[in-house]
């Protein structure tokens, strides 16, 4: 059901695109999304030293390393309940019995970097100490205990009386730890993961303190789910550049109720998008399939999620089953484009529940030239599709399945192809007649 109408929700949209842009935090740290492997949603609270390192190995011996995905993750649970004597956070003295130290330089050993968790609140999640009042000695403590990232969530928020802030303050506090620390440490600073599920539009300040933000609340392991944070990241898809990413949250395949074709098009969708790519939903490395390492390790679509010349994000150029702008959870935007290194990027995602046929102009994407005519590649099949010339039909595309092309300009079109304009819209011969009347 599309929820708003098309003249209330253009008018939220506009407002929200001119919104005058954040400063980027460009400190060197999380220029490209992140990619990597995180132990919550396989292992929850049952974490240990050796579940992690294994998966470090499982990343390294399956290839994954290889591709790109180079960050191994510990999130909630791997504390004791109440911090030392001192004020510090502790290890569990059972499950992380070797210490942090250890870990990490056994992971950086691997090539691979290292992921710990806090909170902006009392307590995390699971109630395990949180940062709130912390912010500047638990920044100083993930960094001696070696680790690269800091995913920071959003429970057990203060009294107003206490915070005397908004989300935003809230956030700075560890932001301005983190890099109060860079200065006076002269390392590195820790990359900042805001986890602040995109109830305060982060999108339009998390970039001056982190290097991506949550937009949408934690995903389910379903189509309606995909479909639903796709819908939401449509119309924010342009805050998505270096050094700040829309993080549309984790990728799954496993054991989650997804068939092949929808799994990819959650990759496709999460990469082309540039959110962070942190695997695998509710899957534990060493069950992985042979299908979810293939959606998982096409190098073709990582190639643009980590490129290194263009940082944007793809973006709607046309809604499809509904009128543009339309805001509706479970049919959202089908025709997607945006610029690479080496081309441009187009998605085409069938929502219907049935095979469909997709046809789109090439000038209806902004970065298509007209007059010119452009080669195909296909980025799931491999394969090299010849030349389109104006426009572009894909058959049969499965249900909730997805198209990834990269068309790259191959000359002039040919001379004499009709119409003059591929768009007839006031389309004008110089001597003033126009084709479209």
């Amino acid at each position: 059901m599309i929820t708003l109408g098309f003249a209330v929700l253009f008018s939220s949209v506009l407002l929200v695109s001119q919104a005058p842009p954040a400063a980027s935090l460009n400190n060197g740290v999380g220029r490209l999304p992140f990619m990597g492997y995180n132990t919550w949603n396989a292992y929850h609270c049952e974490i240990n030293e050796t579940i992690v390192l294994n998966t470090a190995h499982l990343m390294k011996s399956l290839g994954l390393l290889d591709v790109g995905y180079d960050h191994v993750n510990i999130d909630d649970c791997y504390s004791e309940r109440t911090r030392s004597a001192s004020g510090d956070i502790i290890a569990n003295k059972e499950r992380f019995a070797s210490g942090m130290n250890k870990l990490t330089d056994q992971i950086h050993a691997l090539g691979l970097k290292a992921g710990i968790y806090s909170d902006s609140g009392w307590f995390t999640c699971q109630l395990f100490p949180g940062s709130f009042q912390n912010e500047a000695r638990d920044a100083k403590l993930f960094q001696d205990w070696g680790f690269d990232l800091l995913k920071y969530d959003n429970c057990a928020v203060p009294f107003d009386s206490v915070i005397k802030e908004g989300m935003v303050g809230k956030y700075s506090r560890m932001a301005n730890a983190i890099a109060d620390l860079a200065k006076t440490s002269g390392k590195p600073p820790l990359l900042f993961s805001l986890c602040q599920w995109g109830r305060e539009q982060p999108w339009l300040w998390g970039r001056r303190f982190g290097q991506s933000w949550r937009t949408t609340d934690d995903i389910g392991p379903d189509w309606g789910a995909l479909s639903s944070i796709i819908n939401q990241n449509s119309f924010i898809s342009w805050a998505s550049d270096f050094y700040g990413h829309n993080d549309m949250d984790i990728l799954f395949r496993g054991n989650g109720n997804l068939t092949f074709d929808e799994a990819k098009s959650h990759f496709t969708a999460w990469a082309l998008m540039k959110s962070p790519l942190l695997i695998i939903f509710y899957l534990k490395l060493s069950v992985a399939s042979k299908e979810t390492l293939e959606i998982l390790m096409n190098k073709e679509i990582i190639a643009i999620n980590q490129d290194p010349v263009v940082g944007t994000s793809i973006t709607p150029f046309r809604w499809g089953v509904n009128p543009d702008w339309s805001n509706n959870f479970t049919h959202p935007a089908q025709f997607w484009s945006g610029e690479s290194q080496n081309g441009t990027v187009f998605m085409l995602l069938n929502v219907l529940n049935e095979p469909a046929d997709m046809f789109f102009s090439l000038t209806e994407s902004p970065w298509i030239r007209a007059g010119r005519e452009y080669s195909v590649r296909d980025l799931w099949a491999h394969t090299n599709n010849g030349t389109a010339i104006r426009n572009i039909t894909v058959h049969q595309v499965p249900p909730h399945g997805v198209v990834a092309l990269l068309l790259k300009d191959a000359g002039d079109e040919p001379a004499g192809t009709e119409p003059p304009c591929a768009r007839p819209e006031w389309c004008m011969d110089k001597n003033g007649t126009r084709i479209d009347q």
